[in-house]
């Protein structure tokens, strides 16, 4: 419980949960228009926030950067914000952040089982998220325009994030 955190510590992780929310917000505008998804760097941020900063300051980062959103914040892709993209087509993604960043966070280990763990984390905010979108187009056309076109980068930003962890492990050394 955060109460019971020295405030210092405590201070130094709502920083921290702060600028990974900025980081979020800046990896949502890199985007590729695309409908009723655009393609954006958010994901990458996610599984950086959790890989690097753990579960808990993955999932805190995500949850901040939602209510920036939820309060109308240009913080979504394309500079968007306010309560209705929590609820539009792309929420299920938003929403998937939370467990993708919390799975990222025990990204730990062998390479092999990093990188494992950081596909399965980018894999899961897929569910949601398609799932969501399945009310508004069906489940197939979500599968086709929600997921298959997302593989690829999928695929590209999990590689990076691993090569990131990899280095940073190597550089604190």
């Amino acid at each position: 419980m955060i109460l019971s955190i020295p405030l210092p510590q405590a201070a130094r992780f709502a920083g921290l949960a702060f600028l990974g929310s900025l980081v979020l917000a800046a990896s949502a505008q890199v985007a590729v228009p695309s409908w009723p998804v655009p393609m954006t760097m958010q994901s990458l941020a996610v599984l950086l926030l959790g890989a690097l900063g753990g579960s808990r300051l993955g999932v805190a980062a995500v949850s901040l950067y939602l209510l920036e959103g939820a309060m109308g914040l240009p913080v979504f892709a394309h500079g968007t914000g306010g309560p209705a993209v929590l609820a539009g087509p792309t929420a299920g993604f938003l929403w998937g952040f939370l467990p993708a960043a919390a799975l990222a966070g025990l990204a730990r280990g062998h390479w092999a089982r990093r990188g494992m763990v950081l596909l399965a984390a980018h894999l899961l905010l897929f569910v949601p998220g398609v799932l969501w979108l399945a009310g508004f187009t069906g489940l197939e056309r979500a599968f086709w325009v929600g997921f298959v076109p997302f593989i690829p980068g999928t695929l590209v930003k999990t590689a990076l994030a691993l090569a990131a962890c990899a280095a940073l492990q190597r550089k604190a050394r």
